[in-house]
């Protein structure tokens, strides 16, 4: 096996590939332990980062979502697991090679969609959402940041369990993916 990645042969990156592609199977055993890691993250809020992610993606489901939809919204805070102030891209990096393009819009963007609720706290435009309202996910980056993630703070809210959604996230994050850029 080579040791630096210039020095490999076709055969040997056709191993890793092999290789790599077995180990997919496995992303949603690895992504509903990180989805569970946000239970350690309150950050002042009145629920943990996991009951917000459960309570988001309940009402994405309530709403009839898609697939897609319900666990982008399951997982749009993940990211905060490694860094709160990159959380959405961080999250939607993870979501990229699973989701279309107009779920990781969504998601990457959710930060700036729901400031219109916050920002102005902290000097920020809350009409800065607005600079997207030409783009195709708009509707969607509104009504995720407006009717399912900002109302999801609620500790008397019936959420369900991180399990109720793992069949979802079986089948987003399943399967065999090739390698994107």
């Amino acid at each position: 096996m080579f040791t630096r990645m210039d020095q490999g042969t076709r055969e040997e990156w056709q191993f890793i590939r092999r290789e790599t592609l077995k180990t997919q199977d496995e992303a949603p055993d690895r992504v509903l332990p990180m989805l569970a890691a946000l239970a350690a993250f309150t950050d002042g809020y009145a629920v943990d980062q996991l009951q917000h992610s459960l309570q988001t993606a309940a009402h994405a489901e309530a709403a009839g979502a898609g697939d897609e939809m319900v666990v982008a919204a399951l997982c749009h805070d993940m990211g905060k697991v490694i860094s709160t102030a990159n959380h959405a891209a961080v999250a939607a990096e993870i979501l990229r090679p699973y989701v279309c393009d107009e779920v990781y819009q969504v998601i990457h963007a959710h930060q700036t969609f729901e400031a219109k609720h916050y920002g102005h706290h902290f000097g920020w435009d809350p009409q800065e959402r607005e600079r997207f309202a030409d783009r195709p996910w708009y509707a969607d980056a509104v009504r995720f940041a407006d009717e399912w993630d900002q109302v999801a703070f609620d500790p008397a809210f019936d959420t369900p369990p991180l399990e109720h959604f793992a069949p979802r996230v079986r089948r987003v994050f399943g399967g065999t993916r090739t390698i994107t850029k």
